[in-house]
């Protein structure tokens, strides 16, 4: 660590000197998002409202990286810790010269309202991409690499990092403002709130934002449970707490909790809401004239508020970041990595051996779909702009143009409209995507969704769904434009881009070949196409699972796990969690443990994987733990330790990964973690042990019994 941190305790003595020098109107005038100047203080305006999920957002020019659901199907929290890093490097050099320029502007701080930590329990919300996916422990393990990066280990923090929405939040968009979610203390403790609990505890995240829905009856942004007793309570959380956008206004206008601005702010602020995205808390002066809140209220939040701007060296002309260049955004060296990162995080779902392809057999590629040339489709939500952007028919131009392989290209049908253009009929592009199935000697298929109609509410223009979906099937005209296409006899390699699990309706047995890009960033159709082209091997492993349909879920509106995600399922999935194919195929063998004693802390496991196939790659090594006495236990197994590796053909590695104590525990009814068993079940390799990955993979992991002495 270059310089000892400056921590929250030193930090808070600071604000509150400072704070003592602002009259009572100055610091209610501080909890809003847009915080005016104090200028007899030489406190400068300031917008906390920032965003950086996969590169600096909203702010004009940076690195895109892919979407965050792609970031988590690299299973690599060493690389993600790195791409937070980038990101706040570029944030950091994009501040410094807005700075100069007094462009305070939303957008432009170094707050950032990343990352989101919430499970993606069900595949229809909307907003589940910009997740880690269903795991506790992968969302965790991801979601404190992500903070670590973006808060870097100087004096000061790089970026302020915010973990949300916090918590028991995932859907529907189109409720969220007057939902409840209830929850069993054992489906809180056990799948809600770990990632949360990590951050603050592993990574010390600056700042938690609540989330818009009610949990068990409380506004979450003013629920004394999770912010008072958990957040501040059980974890000793220091930082700071911020509503989620407009939230506050809920609370009286569809919660029905309070009856006006100022009770509602009240609530908020007493259970330790510092900070108001939205309007309510310009009602604080008038809540505090009707007695609902104490100046010391007021004077605690503006403190937290004012240590955070303190822990960011926004007072100090000596700050470590405040030299960065202009130059370090959106860099040569910042693109290559967002290029690693996509090609990392697709995911291939299926291949007969069509791929890779080989050139010299190649005259003609036809290139066809909605997601063949989007743009949009290659930066998900909250994104930046990019300086260039590669779409995955750009990425096969590049690939082929030089090899006399003639490209013929079809839009095929709109990503959702019945039609391309509007004076058109129906179907105005599908026979030309036959003619072009029909001379092309093989088909790339670019299908699926893109944030436009996947997303936040009111962000994805989708009406029905206000930003979910409402089933696993490709919308408008795709699965027709998909069944015109195999019927022309043709080899094809379906490209999906999406947020979400989708389904192809059974044609899946039909496809050769399925790559799940998510939305891959600025030069995702780059990476595409040199997995395509064998110029690296597909590594990607999904970070949720792909179910058959959405009849066999729970309703949406439930939020037991009961029946949902790898670790309670009760059918076969159609791709499971932790699922992903390599141009190669590799042996495991040599699977040893560590002897534990009931006080153990952690197991080590140690296996041998050796590429046994004809392609570099890289792989992920998994590990799953199976409770096989505890009443409490998940149904199934739970994802315990992952690596990924590189391996050469014909390389063996040793891999090492450290189990810990809490894999091993259960959860009860009261959501205690206890070590309630004396045998357990320890799965490892490149996939969760269920059939159906045993299946798709033709490997099974190797098992080991573990006994407590």
């Amino acid at each position: 660590m270059k310089n000892k941190r400056i921590t929250h305790e030193y930090a808070l003595e600071k604000a509150k000197e400072l704070v003592s020098k602002m009259t009572l109107q100055e610091r209610a005038e501080q909890l809003t998002y847009k915080a005016p100047a104090i200028k007899h203080l030489n406190i400068q305006r300031y917008n906390w409202w920032n965003e950086g999920l996969h590169g600096v957002a909203r702010a004009g020019t940076a690195t895109v990286f892919p979407q965050a659901i792609g970031l988590a199907a690299m299973f690599d929290d060493e690389f993600l810790k790195e791409i937070a890093g980038i990101i706040a490097t570029e944030g950091r050099a994009k501040y410094n010269e807005n700075s100069k320029k007094e462009d305070r502007d939303i957008y432009k701080g170094l707050t950032y309202w990343s990352p989101n930590v919430n499970i993606f329990r069900d595949p229809r919300w909307g907003r589940g991409h910009e997740t880690y996916g269903e795991d506790p422990y992968l969302t965790s393990k991801l979601g404190v690499a992500f903070v670590n990066g973006l808060q870097g280990d100087g004096k000061y923090l790089k970026i302020a990092a915010c973990a949300k929405h916090f918590a028991v939040h995932s859907g529907p968009e189109a409720l969220r403002h007057e939902f409840n979610a209830v929850v069993s203390k054992k489906d809180l403790y056990e799948t809600y709130l770990p990632a949360f609990e990590a951050c603050v505890k592993e990574a010390d995240v600056e700042a938690v934002m609540g989330a818009y829905n009610r949990t068990n009856d409380e506004p979450c942004c003013g629920s004394e449970l999770l912010l008072k007793d958990i957040l501040r309570g059980k974890w000793k959380f220091k930082g700071h707490v911020v509503s989620d956008c407009w939230a506050i206004a809920d609370f009286h206008l569809h919660h029905n909790v309070t009856s006006t601005a100022t009770e509602s702010a009240a609530l908020a602020i007493k259970n330790g809401c510092d900070l108001n995205c939205g309007n309510v808390y310009l009602q604080m002066l008038l809540a505090y004239k009707e007695g609902l809140v104490t100046d010391d209220d007021i004077t605690r939040a503006t403190e937290r508020l004012m240590a955070t701007r303190i822990r960011l060296g926004m007072f100090d002309e000596e700050c470590e970041y405040n030299e960065i260049p202009y130059e370090m955004n959106d860099c040569k060296e910042h693109n290559e990595a967002s290029l690693m990162a996509s090609r990392k995080s697709i995911v291939m779902l299926k291949n007969n051996g069509l791929l890779p392809l080989d050139k010299s057999k190649l005259k003609s590629i036809g290139v066809i779909g909605p997601n063949a040339n989007s743009e949009l489709m290659l930066k998900g939500n909250y994104f930046g702009t990019a300086s260039k952007y590669i779409t995955i028919l750009d990425g096969i131009h590049e690939a082929v143009d030089s090899e006399n392989i003639r490209v013929f290209y079809s839009e095929g049908c709109h990503l959702y409209k019945d039609r391309v253009s509007d004076l058109a009929q129906a179907d105005d592009r599908m026979a030309e995507a036959v003619t072009v199935a029909e001379h092309s000697d093989i088909v790339v298929l670019c299908l699926g969704l893109d944030s436009s109609i996947e997303g936040e509410q009111g962000d994805a223009s989708n009406s029905e769904g206000a930003g979910d979906k409402l089933n696993l099937n490709l919308p408008g005209k795709q699965q027709e434009l998909l069944e015109n296409v195999l019927a022309v006899g043709k080899p094809v390699i379906v490209v999906l881009g999406a947020g979400s699990a989708l389904t192809l309706q059974g044609q899946e047995e039909k496809c050769d070949s399925i790559l799940n890009t998510w939305y891959p960033g600025s030069f995702g159709g780059r990476a595409v196409s040199d997995l395509l082209f064998g110029k690296c091997s597909p590594s990607g492993k999904l970070p949720v699972t792909f179910y058959k349909t959405t009849e066999e879920l729970p309703e949406f509106t439930d939020y037991s796990m009961k029946g949902r995600t790898y670790r309670y399922m009760k059918g076969e999935s159609l791709y499971p969690f932790g699922y992903g194919l390599t141009y190669s195929t590799v042996k495991l063998s040599d699977l040893t443990t560590s002897k534990v004693s009931k006080d153990f802390e952690n197991v080590n496991v140690s296996i041998k994987i050796t590429n046994t196939g004809n392609y570099d790659i890289e792989e992920v090594v998994q590990c799953y733990v199976k409770d096989l006495e505890s009443k409490y236990a998940v149904d199934n197994y739970s994802l315990s330790g992952f690596k990924r590796i590189e391996l050469k053909k014909g390389e063996t590695k040793n891999v090492l990964m450290t189990i810990d104590r809490k894999s091993f525990e259960a959860v009860n009814d009261e959501g205690e973690r206890i070590l309630d068993s004396n045998k357990f079940k320890l799965f490892v390799g490149i996939s969760q042990p269920d059939k159906r990955s045993v299946e798709l993979t033709g490997i099974s992991p190797l098992e080991a019994n573990i006994e407590l002495a």
